[in-house]
């Protein structure tokens, strides 16, 4: 399958959805620094509205639709989430698509005006990634905390945007995470990256796949084996379901 390409209708959509986005985040920044003394479920219920609004604007306005498959296999309780990574969509849309998630992020994020503000407001886990072996102390950590407060947590275990056809590492924090708190792990895979690729400033309209998995239950099980399992679903996963992209693929420490 040959890269989509960019038609003038793709540039509009692409320049009015930064316009109303701008028009939208900068104010409703006020709201999240105004609701930051209320409880943590509550305040991350007004402040992740800004998710839902989103979601309608890359829907309506960009014209990338979603299916989404498997819903029946999110747990009634928090949960553990691990997600492929392609682009900035599943960072804005699986917010809208999955119960009271928060994310795995880099501190400096919080540091960006306006949207930064939202996501100190939102419970988010903020880690020091030049802290390495401190980092995944902080996943645990807070996390855990989070899954007590009621929250499910999002975290992308290849460690950044990788392309479609392409996979990396597999990073242990989210097993490690779930095998603390004894919580369940749901993997999830997608192509958003045919649509939204990686630093693209003009986006493709279509229809994104995304593919819940059944929960994978860290009971009796070691961190090392919980991660293996989630890297053999959603890779797996990837293959039958978007087969065009691995033709010829890269790998960059791909699970065996």
């Amino acid at each position: 399958m040959s890269p989509r390409r960019a038609s003038l209708s793709a540039w509009i959509r692409s320049i009015l959805f930064v316009v109303l986005m701008t028009l939208v985040t900068v104010p409703y920044s006020l709201v999240t620094i105004a609701v930051r003394p209320l409880p943590p479920l509550p305040r991350h219920r007004i402040v992740s509205f800004w998710a839902k609004i989103t979601a309608f604007l890359i829907w309506h306005v960009l014209g990338i639709r979603w299916r989404v498959e498997g819903r029946e296999h999110i747990p009634a309780r928090p949960c553990v989430f691990l997600a492929k990574h392609q682009s900035a969509w599943e960072t804005l849309v699986l917010e809208a698509i999955l119960p009271r998630l928060v994310f795995v992020l880099k501190k400096e994020l919080l540091r960006i005006p306006f949207i930064g503000w939202g996501l100190a407001s939102c419970s988010m886990i903020a880690i020091d990634r030049n802290d390495r072996r401190g980092a995944l102390q902080q996943v645990i950590e807070q996390g855990k905390e989070r899954l007590t407060q009621g929250f499910s947590v999002l975290i992308f275990p290849e460690g950044t945007r990788v392309a479609p056809g392409h996979t990396r590492r597999y990073l242990a924090g989210g097993a490690a995470l779930a095998v603390a708190a004894g919580v369940p792990v749901v993997p999830i895979a997608h192509n958003a990256g045919e649509f939204w690729p990686k630093g693209a400033f003009v986006k493709i309209p279509g229809e994104v796949l995304v593919s819940i998995g059944p929960p994978i239950d860290p009971r009796g099980k070691s961190v090392d084996e919980v991660n293996r399992l989630v890297a053999e679903w959603i890779e797996s996963e990837m293959r039958r379901r978007f087969p065009w992209h691995y033709g010829e693929t890269s790998t960059e420490g791909a699970p065996s």
